[in-house]
């Protein structure tokens, strides 16, 4: 069998193995990677050069410089900048959407997203806004913003690296900025004027009382003498139910201890507020002897109403009749008093999370929690975290918690400690999206982080370093000088990205080697024999942009970088507009959740279905077409 048919049966059932998700995207390019030696099509030797290719370092280092930013404030000062935009939802596009652009430019799309995201979430809180019509427009808006330098998006640096090896000579810096800049400027209009209409709105997802309607689940339970759960931990009372219901809090001598910190025994007359449904409150009355508990005062306040309720069952007539006629101020008021009790029910009952450290989280593309249930990550004894509940698609999940296998994209309501919140969340690959605490950071700092940043762009432009060594060496004097402490920065490598990238380099240079991107390129120089050289680099830009949106896109730029270039000589033209083309649509993945992190981000926080991306974001790749072509023609011409 040809080297070039092995090549197509093996990326076939990579591209289906992306598209069925069942194995992460890693693992299936690190399975590619191997298939592809098992069958001869890589040397046994030349197997993992590609984890010390340019573009996997370059992309490395760019996480590490980005996560310092966020570190040293940067960003703090522009985010606290944009909670004073107002109620405006224009102005609130205009300066989240336009922000996100610029800062995707100079750090990762992905990591620029990230923080801004609690911001937009914030932001749409303190106007009793749905997040939904904020959140697609952010998200497309960091997908925009990465077109426009080499370090905005992996797609152009695997471009910029594969010139390189074209031409002996890689894409610059700032080589992007022409086209890019003018298609995320035309992008953005878009989604500024016209776009955000097409955005499907969710009402009521804005807080966490909304997503999670958590008030209508809260219960206090009592500890009596004759209950199983008297002289029991929390973690052996969880063991005696077989399930994960969270408590919330202790009560004990009218003291409340957040759950996650108490460690001590359960005693009579201890009161549990705990996160119960109908059915987990009968298997807490029936397993564990615990009871609704009442005190005093309530109990004798639903005697005064019970007995009250009785006399005018039994005066009902006559009661009617002296209201309507002899005393009016009589009935306004009781009216008066009963709307007193139900607001003094109601703000107690406002106050029940009030205090327990109750924080939204959303899960990640390369978090360890993908595919996992909560007794297999032992959220508690490995974090110090409860899970009490999790919503996805804009709606909680009404399933049992143990029995919740975490999707990307799912948004967590967790509890625990302050001092661990921050750590465990990184670790878990779950990204925070309750209002941060906006400081400015190290002043010092701050100017270091700039301009170790500046230090690198120079070297760049100046051509005294390549890109990858200017990066990597900015990024190690970050974590040198204190900006970044090094376990953040192992933190911040993005594992999942930096493997399908390392595989899938030589499986890409297997299908320019074998012949397989040949006769892709002949096939589509015969299709358009007829037609202007235009014609094939549309062809060639909604194939990019169509393969995008299945798989990730810097697998789709892996792949389709060779075509381009075959069909360049084909046409006997220069390579760079055909890798253009690729490197823009290879970025615009607008259509679905999956096509890119940023998508999958905002799917949980904004509610939105997997049908919904299309609505905004078929306009948008067509806005974006109609551009992107023309300029690549006129500043990369044939």
């Amino acid at each position: 069998m040809a080297d070039s048919t092995l090549v197509f049966l093996v990326l076939g059932a990579t591209l289906v193995a992306f598209v069925w998700g069942r194995f992460r995207y890693d693992l299936v390019a690190l399975a590619a990677l191997l298939g592809s030696v098992m069958l001869g099509l890589v040397p046994g030797d030349e197997a993992f050069l590609g984890f010390g290719h340019p573009a996997v370092i370059t992309v490395a280092a760019v996480l590490v410089l980005s996560r310092g930013f966020e570190r040293s404030g940067v960003v703090d000062v522009i985010a606290e900048q944009l909670l004073r935009v107002g109620e405006r939802l224009f102005l609130q596009l205009l300066v989240l959407v336009g922000t996100v652009v610029v800062l995707s430019g100079i750090m990762n799309n992905v990591g620029a997203l990230a923080l801004l995201l609690p911001v937009a979430m914030r932001l749409a809180r303190e106007h009793d806004a749905s997040p939904s019509i904020l959140l697609m427009p952010l998200a497309f808006g960091s997908l925009l913003g990465g077109l426009t330098t080499l370090i905005g998006t992996p797609p152009n640096i695997i471009i910029a690296s594969y010139r390189g090896s074209v031409t002996g000579d890689n894409f610059g810096l700032f080589s992007f900025t022409p086209v890019g800049a003018v298609v995320a400027l035309a992008g953005f209009a878009f989604i500024l004027l016209v776009g955000w209409r097409l955005v499907p709105q969710r009402a009521g997802k804005a807080s966490t009382e909304a997503m999670f309607d958590t008030a209508n689940y809260l219960v206090e339970l009592r500890v009596g003498e004759e209950s199983k759960a008297n002289g029991l931990t929390l973690r052996e009372l969880q063991q005696e139910l077989e399930e994960t219901i969270p408590v919330l809090a202790v009560v004990r001598n009218d003291k409340r201890r957040a759950g996650h910190a108490f460690f001590g025994t359960l005693r009579e007359g201890d009161i549990l507020l705990m996160e119960a449904g109908p059915e987990e409150m009968k298997l807490l009355e029936d397993k564990a002897g615990l009871r609704l508990g009442k005190d005093a005062e309530e109990e004798a306040e639903a005697e005064d109403d019970g007995g009250e309720a009785s006399q005018i069952a039994e005066k009902g007539g006559e009661a009617e009749g002296r209201s309507e006629s002899s005393t009016p101020e009589k009935g306004e008021e009781e009216r008066d008093s009963k709307e007193a009790k139900k607001e003094k029910q109601e703000e107690k009952r406002g106050m029940d999370t009030e205090g327990l450290q109750l924080v939204e989280a959303v899960v990640r593309n390369d978090s360890m929690m993908v595919n996992r249930t909560v007794l297999q990550l032992r959220l508690h004894n490995q974090f110090g975290l409860h899970l009490v509940a999790v919503a996805r698609d804009g709606g909680r999940l009404k399933q049992r918690l143990r029995d919740i296998r975490f999707r990307p994209g799912d948004v967590l309501l967790l509890q625990g400690g302050e001092s661990e919140l921050s750590e465990s969340l990184a670790t878990l690959g779950c990204l925070p999206l309750a209002s941060r605490n906006l400081t400015l950071g190290q002043p010092r700092m701050l100017l270091v982080s700039l301009g170790i940043f500046a230090a690198a762009i120079l070297a760049m432009l100046f051509d005294l370093l390549p890109a990858a060594v200017a990066l990597s060496l900015a990024a190690l004097v970050t974590l040198l000088v204190g900006v970044l402490p090094l376990r953040e920065g192992y933190q911040a490598l993005d594992g999942p990205v930096i493997v399908l990238l390392g595989a899938m380099i030589p499986v890409g240079q297997a299908l320019e080697t074998s012949g397989g991107a040949a006769l892709i390129a002949e096939a589509m120089l015969a299709w358009g024999s007829d037609w202007p050289v235009i014609v094939t680099l549309v062809g060639l830009f909604v194939l990019s942009m169509v393969l995008s949106n299945i798989v990730n896109n810097a697998a789709a730029a892996l792949l389709m970088a060779p075509i381009a270039a075959s069909l360049a000589s084909g046409f006997d033209a220069s390579v760079d507009p055909f890798l253009m083309v690729v490197a823009v649509s290879a970025s615009c993945a607008f259509l679905t959740p999956i096509g890119h992190q940023s998508n999958t981000l905002v799917m949980g926080p904004g509610g939105y279905r997997f049908g919904d991306y299309w609505k905004l974001g078929l306009p948008l790749s067509l806005v974006v077409l109609a551009v992107a072509i023309p300029m690549i023609l006129l500043v990369w011409p044939l």
